[in-house]
């Protein structure tokens, strides 16, 4: 779904750090959820780092990337994409530790997530007035933005394992709940005129239960539920398709800039 800008909001394409929230962006983002959810496990298991180190590298990684990010002073699609591919891993990383090195249940995650992300979008939205994505203008927005977006891969990796595994519906049944809550929000906001940033904020955290359910569905083996299809070629798979998609808007966004600095 697209979120309308407000007018007040209105600037040049270039100077909000945001991308337009088109089908392209549902397509990365769903298939973002799903790497993170399986490059965790891949670099977990498949290359033994273990998940401490697994998500020590990975947390350095965001760290380096998120800075270029802040730093950047235009929406540039192929560092925003990896922050958020990063972000996917580590917000996984972070559920894994809780759940493998903690032994936290997924149902204290799931509720200490919900009511931390309710807490950043309160604060969020006292600070600045909005919690529209068109408005992503300011260094502490996007602050109060990448933090919005961990919070939520953490929240949906911990919603997704809770409701396919303690729950018991099972892979191929969670992914279809969480893809019929996305389709009733996209519905709520398109026929009967629900809110746009609520609606969009609602689709964004479901994408990720969605795309970990999806990730699971496709390299866990048979005996768990699975399509045993492994996470080495479905990680291929998607980050092809992804690289695909973020050189597409790479070279729609140089076309627009170039077009609105021509006028």
């Amino acid at each position: 779904m697209t979120t309308p800008s407000l007018s007040a909001e209105r600037r040049p394409s270039w100077t909000n750090k945001v991308p337009e929230v088109t089908l392209v962006f549902w397509l990365i983002k769903m298939m973002s959820t799903t790497v993170g959810e399986t490059g965790a496990d891949f670099l977990n298991f498949n290359l033994g780092f273990g998940l401490t180190a697994t998500s020590i590298l990975t947390g350095i990684l965001l760290a380096l990337f998120l800075a270029a990010q802040l730093k950047a002073k235009r929406y540039i699609p192929w560092l925003y994409w990896s922050n958020v591919l990063l972000v996917s891993v580590f917000g996984t990383l972070v559920t894994d530790n809780l759940t493998d090195q903690l032994h936290v249940p997924l149902i204290d995650s799931t509720l200490v997530f919900s009511t931390l992300l309710i807490a950043v979008f309160i604060v969020w939205k006292r600070t600045e007035r909005t919690l529209s994505i068109h408005s992503i203008t300011t260094l502490r927005r996007e602050l109060f933005y990448w933090t919005a977006i961990l919070v939520t891969f953490a929240l949906g990796t911990a919603a997704g394992d809770l409701v396919a595994e303690d729950f018991g519906l099972g892979y191929l049944h969670a992914l279809l709940l969480f893809g019929s809550l996305i389709a009733l929000t996209a519905f709520s906001w398109i026929f009967l005129k629900a809110n746009a940033i609520v609606a969009f904020w609602i689709a964004y955290i479901l994408t990720r239960p969605l795309g970990a359910s999806l990730g699971d569905l496709l390299t866990q083996p048979g005996t768990n539920g699975g399509l045993g299809l492994g996470s080495t070629g479905t990680n291929v798979l998607f980050m092809c398709t992804i690289i695909a998609l973020v050189g597409y808007l790479s070279r729609r966004e140089r076309r627009a800039r170039a077009l609105e600095t021509a006028s």
